[in-house]
């Protein structure tokens, strides 16, 4: 079955509209203060280091060149942004993973999942070697993907289109993550995930833009880990596990 790009938006709002449930509150409060604790964290040792990475990076710019510190102000203070909201995502997602893991778990058995283990959250240490692995194997397939597009991203003309294969890989990755706690919570292995992801990609790439472009949205992304792993949640056991 073939979903359009427009059903993945759905997944995620469905997701947001649940948070609140009585039967799942608790397994979305503690990833969401571990997000604002990192958050906060991230963003005050930004603020104290921001004047020096800025010094360090202009160091570099000859003295006669001096006028373009006007121009790549803005351009390096974007990309010292993106990068702090990258880093916050990534240890957001590893240090939250096993309760995730258990949110989706939840979720799953509200939807008929029966035959999933019924963990609470005092389980989450044995869950914790399990989820940080996959949250590994997750970096492996990342990083070589992420090499290959920063190395266009540095290529004349070439480079004009790497905002946009950035925008397309990144939300692919989000479908990804977040998608990956109900596979692994049904046995599925990482490479199968991938397989099956692919056949249903449209609504799969619908869901993960959503998500990245609402990380995007200062204090809103604090909320976006718990909505994507219940809407993800749902278009797994939906379209994907029972299409």
């Amino acid at each position: 079955m073939n979903e359009s790009v427009a059903s993945g938006p759905g997944y995620f709002l469905e997701g947001l509209r649940q948070l609140p449930d009585p039967a799942i509150r608790w397994f979305v409060l503690i990833p969401l203060v571990i997000n604002l604790l990192v958050f906060c964290g991230l963003i005050y040792w930004t603020f104290r280091q921001f004047g020096v990475w800025m010094e360090d990076l202009f160091g570099w710019i000859p003295s006669w060149l001096s006028f373009l510190e006007y121009l790549l102000w803005p351009l390096l203070s974007m990309a010292v942004l993106g990068a702090v909201f990258f880093t916050f995502t990534i240890l957001g997602n590893l240090i939250a993973a096993p309760f995730n893991g258990l949110l989706a778990e939840k979720v799953q058995r509200l939807n008929g999942a029966d035959d999933l283990p019924d963990y609470e959250l005092k389980d989450w240490l044995i869950l914790l070697p399990r989820t940080l692995c996959r949250e590994l194997r997750k970096l492996v397939y990342y990083l070589p993907k992420a090499l290959v597009l920063l190395i266009l991203s540095i290529i004349p003309v070439v480079n004009l289109v790497s905002p946009v294969l950035w925008f397309l890989f990144n939300s692919w990755m989000m479908s990804i993550q977040y998608c990956d706690y109900a596979a692994d919570n049904r046995g599925v292995s990482f490479n199968d995930m991938l397989v099956r992801l692919r056949e249903q990609r449209t609504g799969v790439w619908g869901f993960g833009a959503t998500v990245s472009l609402l990380l995007l949205v200062p204090f809103i992304n604090l909320v976006i880990m718990p909505a994507a792993v219940v809407g993800s949640t749902l278009l797994w056991e939906r379209q994907i596990e029972r299409p």
